[in-house]
Order: structure tokens, then C-alpha cells, then sequence
């Protein structure tokens, strides 16, 4: 299914020297990182326990019917393995993956074609499904429920409509924003489910894994510091794990332990709640700027400098599911765990009984 690539690919010991030279070709490791450690199977697919149960028994009964899998949608923060799941059911099911993202498909032409190229059973994955144009939704919704085309011939009233059959495949949609998606399309999905945050044990788990495929010496210590520090997201994990391990080659002797891990990501100014500095400096301008909130998001973004949808999409998911922020219909509100974390003693007058 993927590309597994080998570190000995990108970089080639010098015999003369003690430093291995890295050739050009070694810039395609970061775009191959992910695809190295990327579970091939749910035996080896860390967590979300709920969600591969009911997969594992729609993927058999699929199976058994010698039918394709229904369409299916995954909703949830980024970086919580809606990608690498779509690969996993594409592997147990035993056929291809066409991967695209909804930007791409701009065009009607751009989903006619990929839908024509599709094979009987094959999996097409449409990563932010709610950023569909609807041209291109309008073209899905047959596709989807009768595996048809409907496509257009000639010009004014030589016009002709034509019914092109498609082979039957699966359709697996992802997005960070589910109520974007409109109800149309979204009711065309046979099996709809949220990717849950990982629990530390997990996250340790996952980092424990990825240190093995990645020849990182690691404690179990060492995982867990990492964990509790990578905001209950896979992604940031693994990449915390490469920076980490970046810090303990150079400055001690390769392994990381705990100390070493909690050493490394204080110089990445990432805190004991995962928060980096993005995140305390809008928790602080809320406190101290606005007493606490509410604030608009648009206010917080242009006092930051930092973009709505990255405020959105990058920062409040877990601030929310932390608890450290608040959403309101007058805007956002730190709560009383942010002044806590942050060590701030007093806190505005209507939320004292609280703390």
C-alpha cells in the first residue's frame, strides 16, 4: 500500500569520514516520514478501540457479502489518523486507495476523471470533504448512491444527458469541521464516526513504536513525558519524538529518558499541558487584555497575528477539550484552570466562586 522508505536511501556514509553526507535526495525523507510509520493494520493501529471494533465487523460482513464497503465519513481534530485509517481499511479489504483532497477537485473535471479511473471495490479518500465546491457535490451524489455519472452532451437543444455506470467503489470522506458538511452529502455516508483525543497511554504507546521503526533508543519514562506534552494528538507526538531524539544525540548520549524528554521540550517551549507559546500568548492576551473574555476570535487573531482558521483549527480544539478555554455567544472566556496553569492569582469578579 505505501512506500516504506529506508533511512539508508537518503543518507550515504562518507568511507573516509566519520559523518555521514547527506545527498540531495535525502529532502524526501520529511515528505516519506509519515508514510514510514503509518500502521499498515489494526493490529499495529494505536487506539481509537471503539472505532476499529465496529470497522473490523463491517469490513468482515462487507466480506462476506462480496460487496463493497459502505461510504464512510471520519470527523475530528487533525492529526488523530483519519489518513492513516483510510490506508488500514484499504489494506484489510485487500484493494487500492486513490488519495486527493477536496481543494484539488476545483474543477468538475478534475472528480469526473478520478471517479472514471476507479477499479470495482477500490477505496477514493477525500480529506477535507467539507471544502467540496458544490458543482463537484452535485457530481458525488449519484456516484455515491447509484454509482452512476451524470454527464451532459452537445449545447442548447442538442443537449443530451447521459447516465455513465461506475464501477462500485467506497467513498471515505475526512474533515475537521463535520457541520460545514451539508446534509445531502453527509447522509449519503453509510457509516459516520468521530476520532476521539488519545490518552496518554496511548500517545506513549504510539511514541514507543515509532522510536522502534525509527532505531530511537527510549525509555518508558521517556515515552510518557512525551506524551503527556503532545496534546492527545498522534501527529505531534512523532513529531516530538524526532526532535527529541534530535536533542538527546547531541547533547547526551542518544537515549531519551525522562529527564532528557522534559529538558528537550522545555527548550520547545512546550509546556506540562502541551500548550506552546502560540497558545499562552492567546490565553494571555485574553486575561490580560480582556479580563478573562469574552473576546471575538477575529480580535484574538489580529492581536496575535495569527489567522482565524489557524486559531480555529490548530489551537482551540484542544484548549476546549482541555478545558482551558470557553466558547461563548459573546466570544471566547478563559476559564479558571487557565489562570491556574498559568499562575495567575486573581481572577475577574464573576468567575471568583469558581475558583
Amino acid at each position: 500500500m505505501s512506500i516504506i522508505a529506508d533511512d539508508n536511501d537518503f543518507i550515504h556514509p562518507e568511507k573516509k569520514g566519520k559523518n555521514p553526507v547527506i545527498k540531495p535526495e535525502s529532502i524526501e525523507y520529511d515528505k516519506n516520514f509519515e508514510n514510514c510509520i503509518r500502521p499498515k493494520n489494526f493490529d499495529s493501529y494505536i487506539g481509537q478501540s471503539a472505532l476499529k471494533e465496529t470497522l473490523k465487523i463491517s469490513i468482515a460482513a462487507a466480506k462476506k457479502r462480496e460487496l463493497p464497503l459502505d461510504h464512510l465519513l471520519f470527523y475530528g481534530p487533525p492529526g488523530l489518523g483519519k489518513t492513516t485509517l483510510a490506508g488500514v481499511i484499504a489494506e484489510q479489504m485487500g484493494v487500492d486507495i486513490k488519495i486527493t483532497s477536496a481543494p484539488a477537485l476545483e474543477r468538475p473535471r478534475d472528480i469526473i476523471g478520478i471517479l472514471m479511473s476507479l477499479k470495482g471495490g477500490e477505496i477514493l479518500f477525500i480529506d477535507e470533504i467539507h471544502r467540496l465546491n458544490k458543482v463537484a457535490e452535485e457530481i458525488l451524489y449519484p456516484a455515491m448512491e447509484d454509482f452512476f455519472l451524470d454527464m451532459t452532451t452537445g449545447k442548447s437543444q442538442t443537449v443530451k444527458t447521459l447516465r455513465v455506470p461506475l464501477p462500485k467503489f467506497t467513498l471515505i470522506g475526512a474533515t475537521t469541521k463535520a457541520g460545514e458538511l451539508s446534509g445531502p452529502l453527509r447522509d449519503r455516508f453509510g457509516i459516520i464516526h468521530r476520532l476521539e483525543f488519545y490518552t496518554e497511554d496511548e500517545l506513549a504507546q504510539v511514541i514507543t513504536r515509532t522510536a522502534g521503526i525509527l532505531n530511537i533508543d527510549i525509555t518508558e519514562e521517556g515515552a510518557h513525558a512525551i506524551a503527556k506534552r503532545s496534546r492527545g494528538t498522534p501527529r505531534i507526538a512523532n513529531r516530538l519524538v524526532k526532535r527529541v531524539s534530535d536533542y538527546a544525540l547531541v547533547k547526551h548520549d542518544g537515549k531519551i529518558t525522562e529527564d532528557v524528554a522534559n529538558k528537550s521540550l522545555d527548550i520547545l517551549k512546550i509546556d506540562n499541558f502541551g500548550l506552546d507559546s502560540t497558545d499562552r500568548a492567546l490565553l494571555k492576551l485574553i486575561i490580560e487584555k480582556y479580563d478573562g473574555g469574552p473576546v471575538g476570535i477575529e480580535t484574538i487573531a489580529a492581536a496575535i497575528g495569527e489567522d482565524v482558521r489557524t486559531i480555529e483549527d490548530v489551537c482551540e480544539p484542544y484548549l476546549l477539550q482541555a478545558g482551558l478555554l470557553q466558547r461563548t455567544p459573546r466570544g471566547r472566556k478563559v476559564s479558571p484552570a487557565a489562570y491556574r496553569h498559568l499562575h495567575y492569582k486573581n481572577l475577574p469578579p464573576e468567575q471568583q466562586g469558581l475558583f
